[in-house]
């Protein structure tokens, strides 16, 4: 298989040169802001997830609920993969990690699939009816709102970059507010209709958008090795 072939969209979107999508190329006093702020970013990430990824899964485990223990876990995901972007922004040359950084995500996405996946599974075969949860409400309420900014700027910032890293990071976080929005439907729907058969059925699409961000962050990191930025 050619894998510029496979990797063309990513290319496109992840590391396109500056100079020829916004005019002339970015400065070293530009990319030392623009790297400054990817940092920051991963940074405010990292401890509002594992605030949020403490909160989830102690109220997954309290209701039962496997959508909730899965929201957590992706959580989880989130902090790896901001502490992975910031360890590649301590280095004086970020692009050149930027294969390690995705491998990293990537394998992140695929462990946290495999497992809220098979325990949803066994939750719809067993039954098992999970009990309300304001606590997961309110973090859900809270990530829906929060989420798509955050993952707009740093969308941008990995743009101007040209990082893959950055860009697969601002996906992620996007497929956070998917997520909570999912899981707000769930946790909603059970307190009030007592729909369980919904907190499954949420854990399952939060193990499929896990297994399809794996794949694009495997995507991009084969767009960094063929743009040369694994050098």
């Amino acid at each position: 298989m050619n894998v510029t072939d496979t990797t063309t969209d990513c290319c496109r979107e992840c590391t396109t040169n500056t100079k020829d999508s916004n005019g002339p190329a970015l400065s070293p006093q530009r990319r030392t802001i623009l790297n400054r702020r990817a940092k920051t970013l991963a940074q405010g990430l990292v401890l509002y997830n594992v605030a949020e990824g403490v909160i989830s899964i102690a109220s997954g485990l309290v209701a039962g609920s496997i959508a909730l223990v899965g929201f957590g876990l992706d959580s989880a995901v989130e902090v790896l993969s901001g502490l992975v972007i910031i360890w590649q922004f301590r280095h004086a040359n970020p692009e050149a990690y930027e294969r390690k950084a995705l491998g990293l995500i990537a394998g992140a996405f695929f462990i946290l699939a495999a497992y809220v996946g098979t325990e949803s599974i066994l939750t719809m075969i067993e039954g098992h009816k999970a009990a309300p949860s304001l606590a997961g409400i309110v973090i859900a309420i809270l990530s829906v709102i929060i989420m798509p900014t955050v993952s707009l700027i740093q969308r941008r910032t990995g743009q101007e970059l040209g990082s893959a890293s950055v860009v697969a990071d601002s996906k992620q976080v996007l497929l956070c507010a998917v997520m909570s929005l999912a899981l707000l439907l769930g946790l909603v729907s059970n307190a009030l209709w007592g729909w369980w058969w919904l907190d499954p059925v949420i854990g399952l699409f939060i193990a499929l958008l896990a297994l399809r961000e794996g794949i694009e962050a495997l995507r991009g990191k084969a767009c960094a090795c063929t743009s040369g930025l694994s050098q």
